[in-house]
This record gives structure tokens, sequence and C-alpha cells, in this order.
């Protein structure tokens, strides 16, 4: 019984392995057959990789450090009696050694620091492509090709912003390049390749996948934007490839995230439709001539939202037209939100620089923003931009006024004044601030402590309107209440600088 039990439990378990694997091949065969599974899942990289290394160069950097040579006096406390006693003895010694200048000074001695990176060829003529970072203050540049051919290089041109830059070598044969990639058509989940030189031990070749695309590294540029890989990037593969199933460019290596300095799968590569952009004007000009508008420019947030009627927080927020812009000559206004320009929507304000940047000098674009609670489209020449222009907030040096028309807004949480010459003289105000109110306090409680607003900001404008008097604050806040918005605009002049700021209204 036992063992008649025992083999029918076999058998049983027997069938049932045998449907299971039958089953689990008949799945594999579907998966397999699936256009969504075989897509771009090479079973090596093989090819792509013998196409495009003999491009991918080695790049190293030497400077040239002076530093200065200090005796080997050993640290006794100053004006001490061994203190004297030592400096008198090593001082003889250096004196009567061979070679000795006898100087009391420390003495400078040159070094050289070395440094290595990775490249590209982009044109067989020598063009190379790399970070602005790894030839950064370098005296001398060598690139050695795939066959170990070494050869000097110089800058044609680079640009810090983005961190790229362009370098030439002569040579009397045809290089081996490749080419410029799409990287807008990267999908999050692609096949990526990685090639570069870490650590300097030679051309190595990972592989990935795009892990996110738009990456900001908050490292303070208006052109912050990134492709993440999980390709292993380790140090020495800065201005290497990043490569797509074709074996095209889609990025510039540049940069990991890393607590121990090496690979942990967060990789990122500067986009190659910005990077041939900035390579394309290094090439022709020596320098990256980027588009310009004329704004300054902050978040649309849903407080900023509420207060100018705007279903979506969403936008650039326009907080200052620089005068004489592109900007100001089309119309563009101090409290107008960029919808969308040259047809692409501006989710994100950190997006709109990029786009600006990236379009043609002297190019006629339609620009879509919200005013007055409706959508007005305006013609846009861009021109080209000479410095950077970012939005930053100023901090007032004016002292504490003892007017006493003053009058407290306490609805918004503030007290304020209104300008005449005597309090334009006392705080110094600029002449362009011409109208407004000068806030005198602050409640720390308030929405607008919250925000940043402190003693000595100037109200210049409320929803987009002139500020003059309290009443003309009084009667924009009793409209926003009709309106059922929670919020309203300023436009405040604090320190050197214009910013946006929408305020809570509280209840009366």
């Amino acid at each position: 019984m036992v063992f008649t039990l025992f083999k029918g439990n076999s058998i049983i378990n027997f069938k049932i392995n045998f449907m299971f694997l039958k089953t689990f091949l008949l799945l594999i065969t579907i998966f397999s057959s699936s256009p969504v599974f075989s897509k771009n899942a090479p079973d090596t990289f093989a090819d792509i990789a013998s196409k495009v290394m003999p491009a991918v160069v080695n790049i190293s950097t030497t400077q040239f450090v002076e530093e200065r040579r200090r005796r080997n006096i050993p640290n006794m406390p100053r004006g001490g009696p061994l203190d004297e006693l030592f400096r008198d003895f090593f001082e003889q010694f250096e004196e009567g050694s061979p070679g000795n200048d006898s100087e009391k000074e420390d003495r400078p001695k040159r070094r050289r620091a070395s440094s290595l990176g990775s490249g590209f060829i982009i044109d067989s003529s020598g063009l190379i492509v790399t970070n602005n970072h790894v030839i950064d203050e370098a005296d001398e540049i060598s690139i050695v090709l795939s066959d170990n051919t070494i050869l000097k290089a110089e800058i044609i041109g680079r640009d810090p912003k983005v961190d790229l830059a362009l370098l030439k070598v002569d040579t009397d044969k045809p290089l081996p390049s490749i080419s410029w990639g799409n990287s807008d058509k990267m999908r999050v989940g692609d096949w990526s390749v990685a090639i570069g030189n870490p650590f300097g031990i030679g051309v190595t070749v990972t592989a990935g996948i795009i892990s996110a695309r738009s990456r900001r590294l908050n490292n303070g540029s208006a052109y912050d934007d990134f492709i993440q890989t999980d390709a292993a990037i380790n140090r020495g593969n800065s201005g290497g490839p990043l490569i797509n199933m074709q074996g095209e460019v889609i990025g510039v290596n540049t940069a990991i995230f890393s607590p121990t300095g090496a690979s942990v799968g967060i990789g990122f590569a500067s986009p190659s439709n910005l990077a041939k952009s900035v390579i394309k004007d290094l090439k022709e000009y020596g320098r990256t001539r980027r588009g310009w508008l004329g704004v300054k420019i902050q978040t649309v947030d849903k407080d900023v939202a509420d207060s100018l009627g705007l279903d979506d927080a969403s936008g650039a927020l326009v907080a200052e037209v620089m005068e004489d812009s592109p900007a100001e000559i089309s119309g563009i206004q101090s409290g107008d939100v960029i919808l969308e320009f040259d047809g692409k929507k501006i989710n994100e304000m950190r997006e709109l620089p990029l786009i600006v940047a990236e379009t043609d000098i002297d190019k006629a674009v339609n620009v879509k923003i919200w005013r007055d609670g409706k959508n007005k489209v305006l013609n846009v020449e861009i021109g080209e931009l000479e410095e950077e222009i970012l939005s930053t907030g100023g901090q007032s040096s004016a002292k504490k006024s003892k007017s006493v028309n003053n009058q407290e807004i306490k609805s918004l949480g503030i007290t304020v004044v209104e300008l005449n010459p005597q309090i334009r003289k006392k705080y110094e105000l600029p002449k362009e601030v011409e109208t407004g109110l000068l806030v005198l306090e602050v409640n720390p409680a308030s929405d607008a402590s919250e925000k940043g607003i402190r003693r000595g900001a100037v109200i210049v404008e409320i929803q987009q309107k002139e500020v003059k008097t309290v009443e003309d604050i009084l009667a924009h806040i009793s409209a926003a209440r009709d309106k059922k918005r929670s919020n309203v605009l300023l436009r405040i002049q604090q320190g050197n600088e214009f910013r946006l700021v929408p305020i809570k209204i509280d209840k009366e």
C-alpha cells in the first residue's frame, strides 16, 4: 500500500512537471517571436563595438604647476629657544649643500600634472569631441588613436556651460569617425553603449539602458539637461560617446553619481542634439552662439497659476523683461506666462532657456503667452545671447522707516508706505522704480514672509497692473476674491532684482 501510494504520487508528479515544461516552452516561443520582446535586444554588442571603437580616442593632458619647495625644518613653536637653534642649523646645512643658492625664502619648483579622459572623432580630418573639464587648464593635449598613434591636439573652441570642447589634430591620412544620432528619439528603456578609457586602462565597452531623460544635476547651469544610463561609466570615461544600436552618438558621457567614485549604475551624458549644435558653433565661430529672448523667468507653481487664472501650473513666468531685448520689442511683458515657444510646449520653466538657446539667431518664432486671463501669440525675432541672464532674488539694504504714513494690508501680512521724493531718497531707490509701495514690515507668520518678501522691497505691480496707492492693492485683492482666487501676483523690486511673487490672501 505504501509503495503503491508512493508510486501513484510519482506518476502524478511526473505528469505535472511534463505539463509545466510544455507550457514554459510554449511561452518562451511566443515571447521570443513577439516584436515587443525581440526588438532592440541583440545577442551581442560586438558589431557595434567594432564599428565605433576605431573612432574613440584616449586623451592625455599635461599641466605645468609651480609649487613652493619648503625646507625640511622641524615644526617648532615660534619664538622658542629650540625654534631659533634648529632654524640656524638647517639654514647652515642648506647653504653648504651642493647647488643651493642660499636663499632664505621657499623656492618654486615646476611640476607636471597629468590627467586622462576620452573623446571621439566626428570628422576624418581630425576633429575630436570631448568634455571641457577633460582639457581645462591643460598646457599640452595628446591624442592616442586606436592604433596607438600619438598626436598633439589644439583647442578649436570650448563651452564650459555645457562642458563640451572641440579639438583638432593634424593627420596625413583620413581618420575613422562616427556620426551624430538623434537623442530626442531615445526612450527610457532603450539600449545604450558607453565607450571610453576608464582609469586609463584603455578603450572599454559597457552596455546598459537609458534609465531616464532630462535629468538635472543642479550644477547651476541654465542648460542642465542629461541622459541617464546604467551602462558602466567611470573616471576616465568623460568625453567618450554614448552609442545607440545603430552605432550613432546619442550622448557625450560627462558625469556619474557615486558615493565611492566608481560606477554604481548611474551615469550622465549630454544629449547629442544639444552637443551637435554646440560643436557646430565651436567649429564655425570658435565659441557658442546662443539664442536670446531677454527675459528673467520664474516657476509657475499652483499659487501662481491660481493668481493668474491658469488651469495648469505649467509654463515660464516672466519676472522681468530686459531693455531693448527681443522680448521687449515683441511686446512680452512682466507677468506674462510663456506657454509655447516656436511650437514647443513649455511644461516647466527650465525647458525655456534650453529651447531658446538652441534657436537660430535672427529666426522669427511664435511665442504663445497667457495674459489677462487669455492666450495671445506674439512674433519674436531671436537675438544672440552675450551674457548669461538668470532669475535671482536680491537682498535690500534699506533701513527701517519711521514714516507715520504707513498702512497695514492685513490680508497680505505687510505694512507699506507710498513712494514720495523723501522716501526714494531715504532708501536710495533706483531711478527705474518710479512708483510703488515700499514694504516697511512683514508679518513673520504671513505667506509674504515665507515667500521671501523683506523690509525694503518695493511693490511695483499687482496682477500685472501698476501700483501707485494702497487703494490699488486693495481693489485688486477684492477683485481676486470675487473671482474665487486664493492668491494675488505681486511684482516686487528687491535689491537689484525684479521678481514675481504669488501671495495668499488671508481671510477677511
